[in-house]
């Protein structure tokens, strides 16, 4: 019974334990794919990664940017890579640190006054994301490093949230985001999106409308 009793307690652990990978990692478990989207008016971002061990991840990228006046143009293709550099597993909840970076081509265009300027360059992906949750509250903060030569589009972000009540493990659970986010040299003010998000235990979508008045829709799924 003792045994029996043991086993249920360790299995809802790594129910548990799973749930927040699900939501808030840029990866999924090893040996699994991840699929991820982001997409609006000046920014569609879309990723598959392999997870080779529990901690690093493989994959490939590619992002469209425009700028607010829609003069700059940026089109990026990158081969990614994603690493756990830190996991606290505290009472009821999870944190994580992650490394996320990659190198590709980005292609660009500069509409100017009586003329456009087109380039193709190298670009390095650097960056961090910090994530803690529980099953009610979710927070994550990132910066990651867009660098060409002559080009810097250091992205920011910080996101947190909420779920409307608890769930099981494999029920659909609803939750409350505001994200705030900004590009440097394509956006001089900062994106502000209130987003629905529908999450279950192997993926979750998000819907929302931003401070410009753009429509967003996001996308995970772990396979």
């Amino acid at each position: 019974m003792q045994l029996s009793s043991c086993f249920k307690f360790l299995l809802k652990l790594g129910l548990f334990v799973s749930s927040f990978n699900a939501v808030a990692g840029p990866m999924g478990f090893k040996d699994s794919y991840m699929a991820m989207g982001d997409f609006n008016s000046n920014w569609r971002e879309a990723f598959v990664n392999y997870a080779v061990t529990p901690r690093d991840a493989f994959g490939v990228g590619a992002t469209y940017m425009r700028s607010d006046d829609e003069t700059k143009t940026r089109t990026l293709e990158e081969f990614t890579y994603t690493s756990l550099l830190k996991r606290w597993n505290l009472p009821n909840s999870q944190a994580n640190l992650w490394f996320t970076g990659g190198i590709g081509a980005i292609q660009g265009e500069n509409d100017l006054v009586g003329k456009s300027h087109h380039f193709d360059k190298v670009m390095l992906t650097p960056g961090v994301q910090f994530d803690y949750e529980t099953t009610r509250v979710y927070f994550a903060a990132a910066h990651r490093l867009y660098r060409a030569e002559h080009i810097n589009h250091d992205f920011t972000s910080v996101r947190a949230g909420f779920s409307f009540y608890e769930t099981d493990y494999d029920k659909t659970q609803p939750w409350a985001i505001l994200e705030a986010r900004n590009m440097n040299g394509l956006s001089d003010k900062i994106e502000v999106t209130p987003m629905l998000r529908l999450i279950n235990k192997s993926y979750f979508v998000e819907a929302g409308v931003n401070n410009s008045g753009q429509p967003r829709f996001n996308f995970m799924y772990i396979f």
